[in-house]
């Protein structure tokens, strides 16, 4: 068995993952911070939410067309 590959493909798995989680968790959050009634936030805190949002489907979207064999090609 290559070692080296299945740290390769574990590793890129687990950064993958954070990325996803983190840019859902801070599209949460910014959601939540626009939303607040008594601070008011800027227009743009908004925008960078659904921006978060968009680049994890996006992610979400590029793993599907890694993993089904159809698109591959």
């Amino acid at each position: 068995m290559k070692w080296l590959e299945l740290l390769t493909v574990a590793g890129a798995t687990l950064i993958a993952a954070v990325t996803v989680v983190v840019l859902y968790s801070l599209g949460v959050r910014l959601t939540a911070i626009a939303g607040d009634r008594q601070a008011t936030a800027p227009a743009w805190v908004k925008y960078l939410a659904y921006a978060c949002f968009g680049l994890c489907g996006i992610a979400v979207l590029f793993g599907l067309y890694l993993i089904i064999p159809y698109f591959g090609g």
